[in-house]
């Protein structure tokens, strides 16, 4: 289970979360709106090398180059 950054769209609080699937649902501990995921920080291929072009949101990516 990954832990993840997410982000408040309405009230701006970042915050990390424990999730068992990627996609779920995850609502904000402070206002308790549905929260979005947060691509933040060094992003790495399956390889194990950073990449200079993740945005880290697998779903739209065109592979890792």
């Amino acid at each position: 289970m990954p832990i993840l950054q997410y982000k408040c769209p309405s009230c701006g609080k970042y915050f990390e979360e424990l999730v068992k699937k990627f996609d779920n649902q995850v609502y904000c501990p402070n206002c308790g709106k549905v929260a979005e995921r947060s691509y933040s920080g060094p992003m790495f291929s399956a390889t194990g090398k950073t990449s200079k072009k993740c945005s880290g949101n697998c779903k739209t990516c065109g592979g890792c180059k």
